[in-house]
């Protein structure tokens, strides 16, 4: 019996549209970040991209438990001295919302650049409008 090995050419990616209003952070994140890599269909493969494409709406209503509201930061640093920026996560969904999601799944994909590539297939929208009716997306059922 041989092992089977994805290849590049031979993968079909489906498209998946995921409603993130009043959904927790951290859970939809890894959801995600599984239909990313792909870790649900048989023919996966660690070292090729096998996923899907994601789509997710409504990225501004997300929600989280705790205090996380207002004592999870997020930091960025301008490349000189004394530059380290940081916004509590309220602030970060009023100014960037997509940007919360997408830092979380990011930091559950590998840090290669299979990773890198495996985030471009996400596509996340603030509100309930996408432009990716022409690829019939399918609703991602979200436990």
């Amino acid at each position: 019996m041989k092992t089977y090995s994805a290849k590049p050419g031979e993968i079909q990616r489906d498209w998946y549209v995921v409603d993130a209003e009043g959904q927790t952070l951290g859970r939809l994140a890894t959801q995600i970040a599984d239909r990313l890599r792909g870790k649900g269909k048989p023919q996966f493969t660690h070292h090729v991209d096998t996923g899907d494409f994601v789509v997710v709406v409504n990225a501004e209503k997300i929600a989280v438990t705790g205090n996380k509201l207002d004592d999870k930061m997020y930091y960025r640093h301008s490349g000189y001295p004394g530059g380290l920026r940081q916004r509590p996560l309220r602030e970060q969904l009023n100014r960037l919302p997509t940007e919360v999601l997408r830092k979380a799944v990011r930091g559950m994909l590998p840090r290669n650049r299979l990773g890198r590539q495996q985030l471009t297939k996400l596509k996340i929208y603030a509100g309930p409008e996408h432009p990716h009716e022409a690829q019939a997306p399918k609703p991602l059922e979200v436990k």
